[in-house]
């Protein structure tokens, strides 16, 4: 008798519990969970815009360490994802932004005003 309380209160207690786990496993996997935002913060540089080449879709930064490529502190040449990134920025803005190596070239995919 002992035995069947505690599993029918073990079944009670899961049954309540498992559901509401799922759930938020569930609702973190759909919207990236609470860490994708610190995660994205985390791989932005910091730079400052030195050149803007409208025409070629490129912009020359002076940044910080690239930690997710693993490059330290210098000044180069960055081709823009989108024209309309460079519409965000003029020359001497402070930013962050992220890059990544997009058919072999260093790509800026997201740039904001840095605070």
């Amino acid at each position: 008798m002992k035995k069947t309380l505690i599993t029918t209160a073990l079944l009670a207690v899961l049954g309540g519990v498992a559901p509401v786990a799922f759930a938020r496993a569930d609702h973190s996997a759909h919207h990236g969970g609470a860490s994708a935002a610190s995660e994205a913060d985390a791989k932005l540089a910091e730079g400052t815009v030195k050149k803007i080449d409208q025409s070629a879709g490129k912009l020359t930064i002076a940044h910080g360490p690239l930690e997710s490529l693993g490059m330290p502190a210098m000044t180069m040449v960055f081709r823009a994802a989108r024209p309309s990134l460079l519409d965000q920025v003029k020359v001497g803005d402070r930013i962050r932004f992220a890059v990544e190596k997009v058919g072999g070239a260093l790509t800026v995919t997201a740039l904001e005003a840095a605070q």
